[in-house]
């Protein structure tokens, strides 16, 4: 009889660290999960914005974090001075308040429209040049 829950309590603890790896490998897979759907894409985001914010030149149109909007007067190291307002008042402020680039932002859309039509006319031509052949 001995024997025998001694070899139960033996199977009991084998099953029981099986189902402990088990959940350690759920645990990594969630993590690795957490990894790939949410903290990747924010530092992708991240190092976006950060080169975005050191691309900014003199002429450019910003806005700010507060939504304050105005074209760069001078650049610095760590803060610009802009132009604000019809009357050109001037504002110190740090890159790291910048959120939108509107002159990049302008020359991306227009890039994309120009694309655009670019694609229309030569599907235009296409169909042109296929009804020529019937």
């Amino acid at each position: 009889m001995f024997h025998v829950l001694t070899l139960e309590a033996a199977a009991g603890a084998q099953s029981g660290s099986g189902s402990m790896m088990m959940s350690i490998l759920m645990m990594v897979g969630l993590f690795a999960l957490m990894y790939f759907m949410i903290l990747r894409p924010q530092k992708k985001q991240q190092k976006k914005e950060q080169e975005m914010r050191e691309s900014i030149q003199v002429g450019d149109e910003v806005t700010t974090i507060g939504g304050i909007m105005g074209r760069v007067v001078t650049v610095r190291d760590d803060s610009l001075i802009i132009e604000t307002g019809a009357d050109r008042n001037k504002m110190k402020i740090t890159r790291w308040a910048i959120q939108l680039n509107n002159t990049a932002n302008e020359k991306l859309q227009a890039e994309r429209e120009a694309a655009k039509a670019a694609q229309a006319k030569a599907k235009e031509e296409k169909k042109k040049k296929s009804k020529k052949e019937d």
